[in-house]
């Protein structure tokens, strides 16, 4: 079977020959000069879009307001019935209004076991109980409950015999009534 001339090995294919940089380029030409496209309709669609945003809005609250009075009570809106729902409990008092914030103020107290007061730290919650002498026929009582202790102050080597200070906030009504127990009484602590 023949070779063919092109496959040969006697004859090479011929070699290409670049040509020099931008000359396979097309030639350039000048670009007409036109007024700038102005798309016009932009501001309208601005408006339409928040026009939309208002009424999906709208629509929301309506929606919810509507869920509000459908879960609202319903003996309002059926005074014939005379029996509360059973899901729910009675009301047969009125409701409380939370008194106002009692003024807090800070009470050193000499505890009589300083080694009670090494197992409190600042913030914690401690009733303080006033024991009576048991001879004289004194009962323990509590003088405060659930007050917050503030301070710890390093005790004194000399103090750690008569028990250690521990500062509280208190009312103003119960420091008074912890100073007055402090002088007949000795007092101790209990951790909430």
């Amino acid at each position: 079977m023949p070779v063919p001339p092109s496959l040969s090995p006697a004859f090479p294919p011929p070699l290409r020959v670049p040509r020099p940089l931008g000359t396979d380029a097309p030639a350039t030409c000048e670009v007409p000069h036109f007024e700038p496209v102005r798309v016009r309709g932009g501001r309208y669609r601005l408006h339409r879009l928040l026009h939309h945003r208002r009424r999906a809005l709208a629509a929301g609250l309506a929606v919810t307001a509507a869920a509000l009075v459908a879960a609202g009570p319903r003996t309002a809106l059926a005074p014939e019935r005379a029996e509360p729902p059973r899901d729910r409990p009675a009301v047969s008092q009125p409701v409380r209004r939370h008194a106002p914030p009692v003024e807090l103020v800070t009470a050193p107290v000499r505890i009589a076991d300083a080694a009670t007061v090494r197992l409190l730290r600042p913030g914690d919650r401690v009733d303080v109980i006033a024991a009576g002498d048991p001879a004289a026929g004194g009962e323990a009582r509590v003088i405060a409950r659930g007050v917050r202790v503030t301070r710890l102050p390093e005790p004194a080597d000399a103090a750690a015999e008569s028990g250690a200070l521990i500062v509280l906030a208190v009312p103003r009504d119960t420091a008074a009534r912890l100073v007055g127990a402090s002088t007949t009484a000795r007092l101790a602590v209990t951790l909430c």
